[in-house]
């Protein structure tokens, strides 16, 4: 039997020619895939970060918030039908202009209206007030027990058309009660003896930490975006400036508040609401504003309102129409 002789040659290509090819296929394999990635990254990231974190550590820096620099597309197509509620009221007489912040939680979502109006947050500051006082409370765990007298009335040239329960003359209250009292039944009262015993240095850093400028003391207010006041909840929605603990009482506490005439008119009966209103500007050019985090429906959302108007009754009513129509879009997408 003869046996024909194979050059050696062929026989390493037989060997070698699979693997040529097998790698050939990967590399184009893999090259599809990164392209692939490639794109959606660059798509991604697009609209970049805004990233804010946490000073005056050594080795750490905690991260505050990480927000799109941009408006969401998803929740963009259903501005136009928020806008009409608001150009309606303007027609109507009811307001002069207003602005609107909208995100949800569980993508970072957001979009607004008229972001760069600046309002004057009235009551609305009493959020970062109650941050401040919890802040104070890592340093003295004793801090929310001390007990203040209410011994005179305080003169103020602010008066306020949305009253309710009040701390009374002659009593002592510990600044726990005070601070359910300002939050729950937005009193003024309660809110200046907190004010009289609030630690400054502290007070300024729940607006520096997060990028805001420091309040200034003598100023008769604060202007602010409705962006911009929306950190306030972010922050104490992720706990990531108060503890989880002192972060889920703040936000109980402001669950409790009395005022239904304004956001919390616009959505079904049974919704969790943490919320804060506030009155700002003067009696002939009166305004209202509005923040909350909204637990039902599909998923939880930020949405604050700002106002302005010419009278003061008649701005709740709007915050409570465009509140409607966000809630009926929340569920929606």
């Amino acid at each position: 039997m003869l046996i024909k002789k194979v050059p050696l040659y062929y026989v390493l290509l037989a060997f070698a020619l699979p693997s040529v090819i097998c790698l050939i296929g990967y590399n184009y394999f893999i090259n599809r895939i990164n392209k692939t990635n490639t794109e959606v990254v660059v798509k991604d990231n697009s609209c970049g970060l805004n990233i804010k974190r946490l000073s005056g550590y050594q080795f750490i820096k905690p991260l505050l918030y990480a927000e799109p620099t941009c408006e969401s597309i998803n929740l963009t197509q259903y501005k136009p039908s928020i806008e009409s509620v608001i150009n309606e009221n303007k027609l109507n007489g009811n307001i002069t202009t207003a602005s609107v912040y909208l995100r949800e939680f569980s993508t970072a979502q957001w979009i607004a209206i008229n972001e760069e109006e600046q309002y004057s947050p009235g009551s609305l500051m009493k959020i970062p007030e109650l941050i401040a006082y919890y802040k104070m409370k890592e340093k003295d765990p004793g801090i929310l027990d001390k007990k203040i007298v209410f011994d005179h009335v305080r003169v103020t040239d602010k008066s306020t058309t949305f009253n309710s329960k009040q701390i009374e003359l002659g009593k002592s209250y510990t600044i726990r009660e005070l601070l359910d009292y300002m939050i729950v039944y937005s009193d003024n009262n309660a809110t200046i003896l907190l004010n009289e015993n609030i630690d400054k240095n502290t007070f300024v850093k729940v607006f520096t930490d997060i990028g805001l400028q420091a309040p200034d003391f003598k100023a008769s207010s604060y202007p602010m975006t409705a962006n911009n006041f929306s950190i306030f909840l972010k922050e104490l929605y992720n706990a990531s400036y108060l503890g989880p603990d002192d972060s889920e009482k703040c936000l109980s506490l402001l669950n409790k508040s009395v005022f239904k005439e304004g956001l919390v008119s616009g959505l079904p009966s049974n919704c969790e609401v943490s919320h804060k209103f506030g009155e700002g500007g003067f009696n002939n050019a009166p305004q209202f504003s509005e923040s909350a985090i909204v637990y039902c429906g599909r998923k939880p959302y930020i949405l604050t309102v700002m106002t302005k108007g010419n009278e003061m009754k008649k701005l709740p009513k709007v915050i409570s129409e465009i509140s409607k129509k966000v809630y009926e879009i929340m569920n929606e997408i």
